[in-house]
Order: structure tokens, then C-alpha cells, then sequence
């Protein structure tokens, strides 16, 4: 279940956040991606904190990129990390660019 829940979520031309909103780390992924023109549908945040299957996905988050802590922050397909990984790529110049190859921007 929690499988197909992640799976159905991450697609190629969108960029898709799994949060815990109380996590400063999934504030500060949410606080970067927020200042970029998203189209609209092409950014999601996912709320998985209290869910019956918060573990499970986490378990499937770590099975899939090699880390089981929020935020994961897929950029189409690719897990590009978390929220320090995510500042990391903005701040150097190259969030915007991998925005753009996926045509998630306006």
C-alpha cells in the first residue's frame, strides 16, 4: 500500500515533497521550492505525519533513496535529497535549471 502511495505520486514533470510539517529540515525544502513559479499541479507537498502508514512509507522512502528521513524531495523521478541538499542545489545555481528540464515552471 504505501508503495503504491509513493509510486503514484512521483512524476516526471512534477516535483514532489514527502514532509512532516513540524520537521525544520521539510521547512526549510518547502521555504526554497516555494519561491519558484511553479506551474499549477507541478509542485506537491505530502504530509505523511499521523498517517496509519507514516512507517511504511518511510520504509519505502529508505528501499527507494537510500534514506528513510523527511523531507524527500524527488525532482520528477530523481530524489535529489533533503532539505539541506535542496538549499545546497539552489544556493549553488542548479535548482532552477533542473526545475526547468522537467518543465515544472512557468
Amino acid at each position: 500500500m504505501a508503495q503504491e502511495f509513493v509510486t503514484a505520486r512521483i512524476k516526471g514533470d512534477k516535483v514532489v515533497v514527502f514532509l512532516k510539517p513540524l520537521c525544520p529540515y521539510c521547512v526549510m525544502a518547502k521555504d526554497v521550492l516555494s519561491k519558484y513559479g511553479f506551474k499549477s499541479g507541478h509542485l506537491e507537498f505530502i504530509d505523511i505525519a499521523g498517517r496509519d502508514d507514516m512507517s511504511e512509507i518511510q520504509d519505502y522512502l529508505n528501499k527507494i533513496t537510500g534514506e528513510r528521513t523527511v523531507p524527500r524531495v524527488f525532482i520528477g523521478k530523481k530524489c535529489v535529497g533533503g532539505g539541506s541538499d535542496v538549499k545546497a542545489l539552489d544556493k549553488g545555481g542548479k535548482l532552477e535549471g533542473m526545475l526547468k528540464s522537467i518543465g515544472s515552471l512557468q
